[in-house]
């Protein structure tokens, strides 16, 4: 019978010196010539740490209390910040914030050897209040005899006892009190574990996972509820197929790809859409620049989605070929298309981590590819790109470490980074997102 292993114990509270900054956006310091990554410490503060985990290489901290402050420390805007784990730099102001995200993504293009040529000046938009998606926590607390909605705790499972998230939409993000107090007030307080938030330009949409059927006392509250805040409410029973709509009976969401066009992109509420509208729009136009679009060219876009990027690039070009795993995301891809008369798309339906060199899209030669993949990056696609012998490449990246992977095998395949630029989609985070421009260099050409 195997012993029961013993939680070792964490060291007491210690005072370190903050040496320099992770990518990740944490202090690093050293205990006995081991690092620690300290969370809430910028470079060069002196601070009380606490270790809240013990690996064999590092340790991993939070700071208790600041002793020594940097000159750019600022006060957190969220009461909640040193708690709830959805941000990591309020502590730094948006413009630091900035400037560390392009230094350490050009940082890691520099450590792995790749040239990052001209680095575009980043895009920006609200600093606060830019969050059109979530998915928020709800619990009923015995103990505290009342409901929490917000996000979870750092390092723990629980969720964090907040009133209001500022990096929310104010819609929702200002009323998160609101809307515990409104389920405190159902019979079903207990059996709705999830709130999920999904914005367009002009609505807000709540999804309400019930475990249990709601009594009717129950649902005409939520639909007062809807009413007088001006929400659209859904129901969610079982899977994602199971949402149903409960006020409005009709809810159609639509987000706009550009500012000021008039291409209106549907979508559900499961569908990912990007959480910043005005980063997106301007990521959408820099990316139509770059790719500097003519009525001859014939474009791939990998990982399109709903055609964020399709639908815009279609008005500009030959033909636009779009590819996704989702089929519910390429059914409605092309449905947008329709809608908007766009007949010189195509969309399939593929698991770009697994190529079919004899898929018919495959097979295909194409003037300029997108792509915007997700966390994992695309590596298989990496590997491929130069059977597509496309003169202009633009690789849209949420994972720094993926891109880095990926550039190094675009550039061995005859490619050359020519620009490369972070897009502040997620700020208080340290989350970011960059745009890196390839163009095929000469003598490559297939």
């Amino acid at each position: 019978m195997s012993k029961r292993r013993r939680r070792r114990k964490l060291p007491e509270p210690s005072v370190v010196h903050i040496e320099a900054m992770s990518h990740e956006g944490r202090g690093i310091a050293h205990i006995d010539g081991k690092t620690v990554f300290v969370f809430g410490a910028l470079k060069g503060e002196e601070v009380r740490i606490q270790i809240h985990k013990a690996n064999r290489n590092y340790d991993e901290a939070i700071t208790l209390d600041v002793i020594q402050a940097s000159a750019k420390r600022v006060r957190p805007k969220c009461d909640a910040f040193d708690v709830c784990g959805g941000c990591s730099l309020q502590h730094m102001d948006n413009d630091d914030q900035v400037v560390f995200k392009q230094q350490s993504l050009v940082e890691m293009m520099a450590h792995a050897g790749i040239n990052v040529g001209q680095v575009i000046p980043a895009l920006r938009s609200k600093a606060w209040g830019y969050r059109r998606k979530a998915r928020l926590g709800v619990k009923y607390v015995h103990k505290k005899g009342r409901v929490l909605v917000g996000f979870r705790e750092r390092n723990t499972r629980y969720l964090a006892d907040m009133s209001r998230c500022e990096v929310l939409v104010p819609e929702v993000g200002h009323r998160l009190q609101a809307l515990a107090d409104l389920i405190e007030s159902l019979e079903a307080r207990e059996s709705i574990p999830q709130i999920e938030v999904a914005c367009d330009d002009h609505h807000v949409a709540l999804v309400f996972r019930n475990l249990r059927d709601l009594s009717d006392t129950d649902t005409e509250k939520l639909i007062d509820f809807a009413k007088s805040n001006e929400f659209w409410i859904q129901l969610q029973p079982g899977g994602p197929d199971s949402i149903t709509n409960l006020y409005p009976y009709k809810q159609p969401l639509y987000f706009s790809p550009l500012e000021n066009d008039d291409i209106k992109i549907g979508f559900k509420v499961i569908d990912f859409t990007q959480v910043n509208a005005g980063i997106n729009q301007q990521m959408v136009k820099q990316a139509l620049d770059y790719l500097d679009l003519n009525k001859q060219d014939r474009v791939l876009d990998l990982f399109c989605g709903l055609g964020n990027f399709s639908l815009p690039m279609a008005r500009l070009c030959s033909t636009v070929t779009g590819v996704e795993a989702d089929l519910a995301m390429v059914t409605r891809a092309k449905q947008n298309a329709l809608e908007h008369g766009i007949v010189n798309s195509d969309y399939f339906v593929a698991d770009l981590t697994r190529l079919d060199p004899d898929t018919g899209w495959m097979k295909q030669q194409y003037d300029k590819i997108l792509i915007d993949p997700p966390r994992s990056g695309a590596l298989e696609i990496a590997k491929s790109i130069a059977r597509f012998n496309a003169r202009v490449l633009v690789y849209v990246s949420c994972q720094p470490s993926s891109l880095v992977r990926d550039s190094k095998i675009i550039c061995d395949n005859g490619y050359r980074l020519t620009h490369l630029g972070i897009m502040d989609m997620f700020p208080q985070t340290a989350h970011v997102e960059s745009m890196a421009i390839f163009e095929q260099q000469r003598g490559h050409s297939n």
